[in-house]
């Protein structure tokens, strides 16, 4: 294969066997058709891989094998008469309903398409899976089979591979439901083994994959320093009608607060799903998810680490959130009282003290007239439980395979987390001054920051995300 040829592969197997979960997963498109009802691949289609608008390798899903034995048996009637046995035989068949879709599952192999044979390692080796090896071998073409087995100590593993060690180069075990980008890397990498002449081909596009998902790291990192950064930076500030308005005001205030730092989670979150191109399905986190749980809510801060005495503020606040101080000045004069928020604070102003998430202000404005302020964020924990959730958000949707359909399913194959902390939990006291250094920029009150503390949080997480990326288990949190 020339350096400059877009290798190709055919994904083919019987039917319900797993081809498109493969291909989907391989190819992270999240639009390859998948399906129970066998026959619903009925002609072949191209998925491409393009990174930096440039297409580096092509998957191909084929309709599966219908009658392998027929197949094979002209194609060993062929052998006497003709030096390309695959091709012979879609010649002679072309227009016959009855191998309409073996004709064309062989029509990319025709093209000298690469072969990716897929089979259910649940099940045990049948003669029809042997006369659909020996179609195989006959093309004479570079092959590797895959068994996609979600159970790696099925009893008909080995079954498996001894019967592929007469026909493939290569084979491997692939679970597509749950493969991750390193279990995806080892795949592609087994690729190269196939034929010594697409070795060198098949070297760009690993490192062509490898330095894709550094760039999504690297972007996503970015967007996580831009989401921190706006949320402790972000304040709202309004102007009472009256003083007898203004504990309604704070409450709607406070309730607009929490709407838009959720919104502006919600972006970033949407912005790292783009990154690993899950596109069209939007499925559920696990049900015991604390991403389940509200930005603000009680068990989301007790969950992540919050304290004791911030536990019981949490408790307090009956759910808002936000514990307020208020400094109250008039005109300008600062008389240092602090004012309540009759139910909003309550019991929970003492335990919390100063430690509240975002400062309330009611401010003098010309005129003698008050403004009441909300923010920037005054309490670090937040800083945590905001990295936290977005880490946990990365850990899924980077690790979610393509080809994985079951949304609704129960995942009982999925590891269970720790029973309370979530990443921060773990960090040493480096990663932490790096956090302390960050906050203390995000939250300076004239809106100025640092572009040393920003860069230093970019590459921090970048160290984690790399983490996340090269762990066996997703942290189920």
């Amino acid at each position: 294969m020339h350096p400059d040829t877009i290798p190709e592969f055919a994904i083919v197997g019987h039917p319900n066997e797993g081809k498109s979960s493969v291909l989907s997963t391989l190819a992270e498109d999240d639009s390859v058709r998948i399906s129970a009802t066998p026959g619903e691949t009925v002609v072949c289609q191209q998925f491409p891989v393009i990174i930096d608008g440039r297409e580096i390798i092509r998957f191909i899903d084929t309709p599966g094998f219908q009658n392998p034995r027929k197949v094979l048996h002209q194609l060993q009637n062929l052998q006497d008469t003709s030096d390309n046995v695959i091709r012979a035989f879609r010649e002679k068949n072309t227009g016959n309903p009855e191998f309409r879709e073996d004709c064309e599952l062989l029509l990319p192999i025709t093209q000298g398409a690469g072969i990716i044979y897929v089979v259910d390692g649940s099940r045990p080796v049948r003669s029809v899976d042997r006369a659909e090896m020996e179609i195989l071998r006959l093309t004479g073409l570079p092959r590797m089979a895959v068994i996609n087995s979600k159970d790696a100590g099925t009893d008909f593993l080995q079954q498996w591979k001894d019967e592929f060690r007469k026909c493939f180069n290569v084979f491997r075990v692939f679970n597509a439901h749950t493969a991750n980008y390193a279990q995806r890397i080892e795949l592609l990498d087994s690729l190269k083994n196939i034929d010594q002449d697409w070795q060198a081909t098949l070297d760009t596009v690993i490192e062509a994959f490898k330095k894709d998902w550094t760039q999504r790291n690297l972007s996503s990192a970015a967007i996580i320093t831009e989401m921190l950064q706006e949320c402790l930076s972000y304040t709202i500030a309004r102007k009472p009608a009256s003083s007898g308005d203004e504990k309604r005001l704070k409450a709607d205030m406070l309730e607009a607060y929490e709407k838009n730092i959720r919104r502006i989670e919600s972006r970033a979150h949407h912005k790292i799903r783009s990154l690993f191109k899950h596109n069209i399905f939007n499925y559920d986190l696990p049900t015991r998810s604390i991403l389940h749980e509200d930005l603000f809510s009680e068990s989301t801060w007790k969950f992540l680490g919050l304290s004791r005495n911030q536990q019981i503020a949490a408790a307090g606040i009956s759910g808002a959130g936000i514990a307020v101080a208020i400094d109250a000045a008039t005109a300008g004069t600062s008389f240092g009282l602090f004012a309540a928020l009759g139910g909003l604070a309550g019991a929970a102003w003492a335990a919390l003290g100063s430690k509240s998430l975002a400062q309330t202000r009611v401010l003098g404005i010309p005129l003698g007239g008050r403004e009441i302020q909300i923010g920037p964020v005054k309490n670090i924990q937040f800083l945590y439980i905001l990295l936290d959730r977005s880490l946990i958000y990365y850990s899924y949707i980077s690790n979610w395979a393509h080809g994985r359909r079951d949304y609704d399913a129960p995942r009982a194959e999925e590891k269970k987390g720790p029973d309370q902390g979530g990443f921060a939990a773990q960090w040493d006291s480096g990663a932490r001054d790096i956090c302390s250094s960050f906050f203390k920029e995000a939250t300076r009150s004239n809106g100025s920051s640092i572009p040393e503390a920003e860069e230093r949080m970019k590459d921090f997480l970048v160290e984690q995300l790399q983490t996340i990326s090269r762990s066996e288990h997703v942290k189920i949190i």
